[in-house]
């Protein structure tokens, strides 16, 4: 990743499901946004399948850099900049935004979203090629 957080990506998705998992496991109300929602004998959402197992392996698409990682010396040396967040505490933001934003994720995961950008961004708009 760079930039004061040296992970590898596995790390990175690995903290990603644990930290879900353990954010629903001590916020019982966040489960219900799972479509996958097995029920418990005590009629709690069973979450037990949020772990590693999720993790699948797939090709880097063609062309695809192996890293994207930047070096913050320049930043650091001539502003003072330092990231406030660390990492492990921005992935926690992040994921409670996500869930608490259901309503936005809905829409950009919609077919109408990959409609407008197809026409914003694919290869042909307004009958040109861009």
């Amino acid at each position: 990743v760079g930039g004061h957080n040296e992970m590898r990506n596995i790390d990175i998705v690995k903290l990603t499901i644990k930290t879900i998992h353990d954010m629903m496991e001590a916020d019982k109300d966040l489960r219900k946004v799972l479509k996958k929602q097995v029920r418990e004998a005590n009629g709690d959402i069973d979450i037990s399948w949020i772990n590693d197992s999720l993790i699948e392996h797939v090709a880097d698409r063609l062309g695809h850099d192996a890293r994207y990682a930047i070096d913050p010396t320049k930043i650091k040396a001539e502003l003072g900049w330092y990231p406030e967040t660390k990492f492990a505490d921005g992935i926690v933001k992040t994921i409670k935004w996500n869930l608490d934003n259901q309503q936005w994720i809905s829409e950009v995961t919609s077919g109408d979203y990959q409609k407008y950008y197809d026409e914003m961004y694919g290869k042909e708009r307004h009958g040109q090629l861009v």
